[in-house]
């Protein structure tokens, strides 16, 4: 293929990276009103002018390759940003779900932004790989910010519950976290075949077998505790894992696409485990605290590979497109 189809794919990557902005900004402008603590509330407001900035590069970038904004895109964007925050707004425990899922965004656009470098690279832009460089290193800033204040997070959440509260707040805890890992297993169970590359591919094998051994020791906990799993979240979310999969199939860049939705969710998770574990350590419940902290190093260490791939998850989508580099 001519040089001019690398220029396309690159077209295309920075109108998704617009796009990924755009529904940012929605994010960043309703955080802090919800957010249920200053310092949140903060932090979510300093990274508004960070995202403002970012969608400006990304708009001039796409524009010196003769593209523009998808305004349909743009628009399911910044409906999903809205989506994301009143979904956050109308949990009880807002600042935990708030922070959880804007962690998880932050490592999505970090993983948009290396491959988009990675893209660039390839195209010959420096300028864009310079651009997408320095707004990754912004982006997984925002994440490690953000990871630094869960407890914040969390203590913010039960902030105005009785102590008394704390065994079943845990075991809500437990059954999002038993939720999120159905979730895993639907999307890692179609992963292998839509991967694009066997390392990637091998990784999804791997994880899978992880994820069940999870999902069964977050269940026998909540049933130890006598408590149960949330039947319709599970399925709700069962639903989703499957509804993101016939996503990544239908787009002829899905190894691209497929690294970087795992790599967030693989951060929803570390959020969630971080969120269970302050509240397990309120509720003095050792055996919580232990299982928030084996399954934590396992999603962290994932979550590492996963980023490993990111490269041959770039070619194997240009390929996929018919692009020679």
């Amino acid at each position: 293929m001519t040089n001019d189809s690398l220029d396309t794919q690159l077209e295309k990557y920075l109108s998704d990276a617009y796009s990924i902005e755009k529904q940012a900004l929605v994010q960043m402008k309703m955080a802090p009103g919800i957010a249920g603590d200053p310092k949140l509330a903060k932090l979510f407001e300093d990274h508004l002018h960070e995202t403002e900035g970012h969608e400006h590069t990304v708009g001039e970038r796409l524009e010196a390759h003769g593209g523009s904004p998808s305004t349909v895109k743009n628009l399911v964007m910044e409906a999903g940003g809205v989506g994301f925050a009143l979904f956050a707004k109308f949990q009880p425990d807002t600042p935990g779900k708030l922070v959880a899922h804007a962690h998880s965004y932050e490592a999505l656009e970090e993983a948009s932004y290396e491959l988009l470098a990675q893209v660039a690279e390839r195209a010959g832009d420096q300028e864009t790989v310079e651009a997408a460089r320095r707004i990754r290193d912004e982006e997984r800033a925002m994440k490690e910010r953000l990871a630094a204040n869960f407890e914040v997070a969390a203590k913010a959440a039960l902030r105005e519950l009785e102590p008394d509260d704390m065994d079943e707040q845990l075991l809500k805890y437990l059954a999002d976290a038993h939720a999120l890992e159905k979730q895993a297993i639907n999307l890692l169970e179609r992963g292998p075949a839509i991967a694009g590359t066997s390392a990637l591919g091998r990784l999804f094998e791997e994880h899978l077998e992880e994820t069940r051994q999870h999902e069964h020791l977050v269940e026998h906990l909540i049933t130890e505790k006598g408590g149960r799993t949330n039947a319709i979240k599970d399925a709700a979310l069962g639903l989703g894992g499957l509804n993101w999969g016939g996503f990544f199939a239908a787009h002829p860049d899905t190894p691209g696409k497929l690294a970087a939705f795992a790599y967030a969710f693989e951060h929803l998770e570390i959020a969630a485990y971080e969120l269970l574990k302050v509240v397990a350590t309120e509720a003095a419940d050792g055996h919580a605290i232990q299982l928030a902290e084996q399954i934590l190093t396992q999603e962290r260490a994932a979550a590492a590979k996963i980023a490993e791939q990111f490269p041959e998850a770039a070619d194997a989508s240009l390929e996929a497109q018919g692009v020679t580099v």
